[in-house]
């Protein structure tokens, strides 16, 4: 049964000068709000470490921030920005990255209205600037759209795949409420330490504050394992809720991608599960709705934004993940790749997270509500703990602790 939430009752008040605007000079320079069922302690983030329980296992997002923001002119000299989301053809994303001379993306278009199409192809603004750009002679042909997003067929001529246009021409998509441009400082932190697979074009910002020293001390002083997974992040990330009811809110798909091996770790894991950010925690609780679709229909498939909510598994975790773990030996996989609409919000039961390391989030926003599911519903005290006690809010600002508290509604 879809859960009766309304997102108003998720609404603080941030004044505008607690957002972050800029990363502090160094990553683990923030501050870090420490919750435990009921029980609030401030700390640095330097102190992470001595809040861990060891022998755990610790999942994070090695996804890869893409310069996805590219700026075009029409011959009349109006300016549209293209926003690539997601690749179209070829839709896999490393095939669209090692892309020579043309491939497509669907992509959020700014001053759409301003851009007929009907064959006309733009091209980059003031190109001449950079001789490397002006070879490219990148030139962007409207295929179909939708409102403010459409499908943009990409085309150059100097023999470099598209990775190599985007990083050229391209500049790092920073989150809107910065308000704000892109800055060369955002090239660098807008990216994790340990981002690797390009695809995202938001950072899982909970991973902005790790050092090597802090992941060292994590490693030799707490012994627990440090794990990847993949989630790339799409600009549905900034969508607000628009509704009232959540259950008139549509979340957008994510890809993802579960190593067999570490499948098999989860499965035999004796200490707790720690993911850090949003984004790993909505990778490994959609592995129990994988699993069990896979064993009540037979197949595997993408899992959809209210099956925790609508759909009766009786299934458990451990034969979710048996179930998974079978099906990639016997067809010889060595990854589980699928894609999550997954919504988790109060009355959600958590399967695998026992702790999560996160920022802190945009007021009536589905990750307030992934949160409060988290924590029991408790997640107001949390944030005004965190306002009285001047912590830096989202993407740039702080980071908090959490250990899960299960809701008495799941």
């Amino acid at each position: 049964m879809i859960p009766e939430i309304h997102i108003e009752d998720y609404h603080y008040p941030l004044d505008e000068s607690r957002i972050a605007k800029y990363p502090l000079p160094e990553r683990d320079g923030s501050k870090l709000l420490y919750y435990n069922k009921g029980i609030i302690q401030d700390h640095g983030f330097r102190d992470l470490p001595d809040l861990l329980p060891e022998g755990a296992l610790m999942i994070f997002n090695d996804t890869r921030v893409v310069p996805a923001r590219l700026h075009f002119m029409r011959e009349s000299g109006a300016r549209i920005e293209i926003f690539c989301l997601e690749p179209a053809d070829p839709a896999e994303y490393n095939v669209n990255f090692a892309t020579v001379g043309s491939c497509a993306w669907k992509c959020v278009i700014g001053n759409a209205k301003r851009w007929k199409g009907e064959g006309e192809a733009l091209r980059l603004i003031n190109p001449e600037a950079d001789p490397v750009i002006a070879a490219m002679d990148l030139r962007a042909e409207l295929v179909s759209r939708d409102e403010k997003t459409g499908t943009v067929r990409f085309t150059w001529a100097d023999g470099s795949p598209f990775s190599q246009v985007l990083e050229r021409c391209g500049t790092i998509p920073i989150p809107p409420y910065l308000n704000r441009e892109s800055e060369a400082i955002d090239s660098e932190r807008y990216q994790t330490l340990y981002a690797r697979i390009r695809g995202s074009v938001a950072a899982p910002t909970a991973g902005l504050h790790f050092t090597e020293a802090v992941l060292e001390r994590i490693r030799t002083e707490r012994k627990i394992d440090i794990r990847k997974v993949c989630l790339h992040v799409g600009a549905g990330t900034f969508l607000p809720v628009k509704t009232s009811a959540i259950s008139g809110h549509k979340m957008h798909r994510e890809p993802f991608s579960v190593s067999l091996s570490l499948l098999k770790e989860i499965r035999a894991r004796r200490g707790e599960l720690i993911a850090v950010g949003t984004t790993s925690v909505r990778t490994l609780e959609s592995l129990y709705y994988a699993g069990a679709h896979l064993l009540q229909e037979g197949f595997l498939c993408d899992v959809e934004q209210w099956d925790p909510y609508e759909k009766d598994y009786s299934c458990s975790t451990e034969e979710a993940l048996d179930a998974l773990i079978a099906h990639l030996e016997a067809n010889g996989l060595d990854a589980l790749t699928l894609g999550t609409r997954i919504i988790i919000v109060p009355g959600f039961r958590f399967r695998l997270v026992d702790r999560m390391v996160t920022n802190f989030h945009q007021s009536e926003s589905t990750l307030i509500l992934l949160i409060s599911a988290f924590v029991g519903g408790n997640w107001r005290p949390i944030y005004e703990h965190a306002i009285e006690a001047g912590y830096r809010f989202l993407s740039y600002g702080d980071s908090s602790l959490l250990v899960r508290q299960d809701d008495p509604l799941a």
